[in-house]
């Protein structure tokens, strides 16, 4: 497995965001994508306005490969995860025609392989058997706090024996 950090100078926009994922989707070597950036909040969390919806612009639901993904934070960064390195030329033509203004590729490791200590404590009692179930694509992405519904997507790839991306 290889993974690529992509890191374009700006952050993106929903609009360009969507386009992005769904040309990554479209190589056969992506596995999964996590996408990095600012938060947009639901709702202000302290002060004054604590409790108040937060009408971010660009909060909004975006569609990748079919699957309606909501984005919560404003890309600035992705870490893109491959079966092999036969299409990283693709991913630079990519950011190339996506990010004209300017972007960074690095090859290397940047997510957890072995199960954490948040991951055990996301299950809980029967978080060691869960752990070794569980579809190793997930180690290490879980937030211990959030519902999984909300902070993960699963884009389904279409292949021959229908893995799940």
């Amino acid at each position: 497995m290889i993974e690529v950090e992509i890191f374009p100078h700006r952050y993106l926009k929903a609009s360009t965001t969507e386009k992005f994922l769904n040309k990554l989707y479209d190589l056969k070597t992506v596995e999964r994508v996590v996408i990095h950036g600012q938060p947009l909040p639901k709702v202000v969390y302290y002060g004054p306005a604590r409790g108040l919806p937060v009408n971010h612009s660009e909060r909004k639901i975006i569609e990748v490969k079919g699957v309606p993904v909501e984005l919560t934070v404003m890309a600035g960064r992705f870490i893109v995860t491959l079966s092999d390195d036969s299409e990283l030329e693709k991913i630079e033509e990519i950011c190339k025609e996506m990010f004209p203004f300017g972007y960074d590729i690095k090859v290397g490791k940047f997510l957890k392989e072995k199960p954490t200590v948040t991951d055990y404590l996301k299950y809980g009692e029967k978080g060691v058997q869960l752990i070794n179930e569980i579809d190793r694509r997930l180690i290490g992405m879980i937030d211990p706090r959030s519902r999984l519904k909300d902070s993960l997507a699963v884009v389904e790839k279409e292949s021959d024996d229908q893995e799940c991306q």
